[in-house]
């Protein structure tokens, strides 16, 4: 479980296809920190197993391998991502840790993409177009994560939301990277999934009259 507050950006070094996965090997300081192979971390949002971790001497700076199959490499933008791209990384929630985002779980719904990006004063208006899978968990002032960035929904939109990046959210994350039909990848409110499975479990009302 992750909260949707970036630790820091990674850097891809590498993707590498092989027999049965894509080798990701992305470069890393403050997200490694404590790091282990077999250990969780996200990545643009979506929760990855650490493979291995090699720590340099220089600087502080670890290179962590990860492996990705199939299902991770169709539904996430990490599909376009190459040498040298940004990522945002966040270490999984503490169970004594503060829960300054939102519950995010870090398998991603399917990939958005960014439709109009403005600056408004020092902020900058972001809206992106959604699949209607994850349209539907989206409520006005709600959450969603974008990139495994907690945010909220400043408005609905047809087909999609429309979001305000902060100052320190550009500069912190990779949002400072991305354009006008970049693919950003989306996780809705597991809030809302709940509530709606659950609801459709309950019994119907008859809506005739005695």
């Amino acid at each position: 479980m992750f909260t949707g507050i970036i630790e820091e950006t990674g850097r891809v070094l590498s993707l590498t296809a092989r027999r049965r996965a894509i080798r990701l090997i992305i470069e890393a300081t403050k997200a490694a920190q404590g790091l282990r192979s077999g250990d969780s971390l996200s990545v643009n949002g979506a929760c990855l197993t650490v493979v291995s971790v090699t720590r340099p001497s220089r600087r502080g700076v670890a290179k962590l391998d990860f492996d990705l199959l199939g299902e991770t490499w169709d539904r996430t933008n990490l599909q376009f991502a190459s040498p040298g791209s940004l990522v945002n990384l966040e270490r999984p929630l503490r169970a004594d840790g503060r829960l300054d985002g939102h519950f995010v779980t870090g398998h991603v719904d399917g990939v958005g993409r960014i439709t109009r990006w403005q600056r408004s004063g020092s902020d900058q208006v972001l809206e992106i177009a959604a699949p209607a899978l994850i349209r539907r968990y989206l409520i006005e002032k709600g959450s969603i994560a974008v990139d495994g960035i907690s945010l909220t929904v400043a408005a609905l939109i047809p087909r999609g939301f429309r979001i305000w990046i902060i100052p320190h959210t550009l500069e912190v994350t990779c949002l400072r990277e991305r354009q006008v039909g970049d693919a950003v990848n989306l996780e809705g409110d597991i809030l809302g999934k709940f509530v709606e499975k659950l609801m459709r479990r309950l019994p119907r009302r008859s809506t005739g009259t005695r």
